[in-house]
């Protein structure tokens, strides 16, 4: 585990760096423009190319060093972020530079993901993988929680540059740590004669799970699983929050803060507690609980402690997902083909989150808001559950979200194909 833990902490390091830099940018590029959409579209930008190049990167990752392929990724990366750099100090950085850089590094995440996953697989011994998710999801959890804070406090301090130099700094940090610091003992994939076209990477990977569907079926309730979380969370929180609580900030501030805290706290006990013997229990168990305590209490609360309870029983199961379904692919996917696989993967769980974020939008200002203000019996019956007023409608979304996400959740675990991993175990 040696050399994972100087990975893990070098690259952790590098997110925090990143991540204030994606902070600041939003900040900068919401005062320069005073549109949502404006942010919306950043994300969308690094998103958009993730899912699709991610459907031929496998091939390429499965066939080349991982470390090289990370070291490239984030070095092209970080020349983006000198690019903004220079853009800023000349005074001539515009909005579609920053959506370019996006594009560009979301197709380079598409390539670093399934290769840091690999390489993960590479140095830790299987019966550590649980533990290793779990130091994942804390430090991802912990960078979700600061990085905000940081960027905030930074660019009042250092300004947009100073936060871009110090993300500059700690990937300098990463990629020597990476390069000099950690062995990575990979086989290298031979490469064939016969010449590859570009999407065979996705023909074989999808030809591997059409024989393997139990880890198809995982991968589909994923889908299902971000589908239904990012209709809410992603994109009703806030102003569900904002509306119900008289427009206090420091209420969705605390609410925001207890999600973080119990990815933190769920990461942390997945990386010291026993390893488990079902691992599908592990996924599908810790979502259906994500969603009945977290949804459920989310939609049918009313006031930052129920909210803050919620946001602590939604999030503290999320690592345990995570850590268990990267065993089982770990588990049932040759190393030679888990590239591949983890990149299909990428694409498969994630296609669903762009849909989510835009009709959860759709649904709340032009559905169930309007529902919850019509007068009619169904507005009333809905409204001894929640309340009334403004943000209501968002919030029957929540109990909706929450009685979706339990039942794919139980109908996932009792598929007969996903049921086959653990009787082949």
């Amino acid at each position: 585990m040696k050399d994972y833990i100087v990975f893990w902490f070098s690259q952790a390091v590098s997110r925090l760096g990143s991540s204030m830099t994606e902070y600041a940018l939003i900040i900068w590029s919401f005062g320069e423009t005073q549109s949502a959409l404006t942010v919306s579209l950043l994300t969308f930008c690094s998103f958009v190319p993730y899912i699709i190049v991610s459907l031929f990167a496998g091939s390429f990752v499965d066939r080349h060093s991982k470390k090289k392929i990370m070291v490239i990724s984030d070095s092209l990366a970080a020349a983006c972020s000198f690019v903004v750099l220079v853009f800023m100090v000349t005074g001539g950085l515009k909005i579609w530079h920053i959506y370019l850089v996006n594009l560009i590094e979301g197709a380079m995440n598409s390539f670093q993901s399934p290769a840091s996953s690999v390489a993960i697989g590479m140095m830790v011994p299987m019966e550590e993988q649980e533990r290793a998710s779990g130091l994942e999801s804390f430090s991802d959890n912990l960078v979700t929680v600061t990085a905000p804070m940081l960027a905030g406090g930074l660019l009042s301090v250092v300004g947009l540059q100073g936060v871009v130099m110090i993300d500059l700094i700690t990937f300098f940090f990463a990629v020597f740590v990476l390069w000099f610091g950690v062995s990575i003992h990979e086989k290298i994939e031979v490469k064939s004669v016969t010449k590859k076209k570009l999407f065979d990477g996705l023909q074989e990977g999808l030809q591997f799970l059409q024989y393997h569907r139990g880890i198809l079926g995982i991968m589909i309730t994923m889908a299902c699983i971000n589908f239904f979380s990012r209709l809410t969370y992603e994109n009703i929180l806030s102003p569900m929050l904002l509306a119900r609580s008289g427009g206090n900030n420091a209420v969705f501030g605390l609410v925001s803060g207890m999600l973080g805290a119990g990815g933190i706290i769920g990461g942390l006990v997945v990386s010291i507690k026993k390893t488990s013997t079902n691992h599908l229990k592990m996924i599908y168990y810790s979502a259906g609980i994500s969603f009945l305590l977290g949804d459920l209490l989310m939609g049918l609360g009313r006031n930052v402690v129920a909210w803050s309870i919620a946001g602590l029983a939604a999030s503290i199961p999320i690592p345990f997902i995570m850590a268990a379904q990267r065993v089982i692919l770990y588990e049932n996917v040759p190393q030679n083909m888990q590239g591949r696989i983890f990149a299909v993967r990428n694409a498969i769980q994630y296609i669903t989150i762009p849909f989510g974020i835009i009709l959860g939008g759709v649904l709340a200002d032009y559905v169930f808001e309007p529902m919850m203000g019509s007068g009619s019996k169904l507005a009333d019956f809905l409204q001894v559950l929640v309340g009334k007023g403004s943000g209501s409608g968002m919030a029957i979304m929540f109990l909706c979200t929450g009685i979706m996400g339990s039942l794919v959740s139980i109908l996932g675990y009792h598929n007969k194909s996903v049921q086959s991993l653990q009787q082949s175990k």
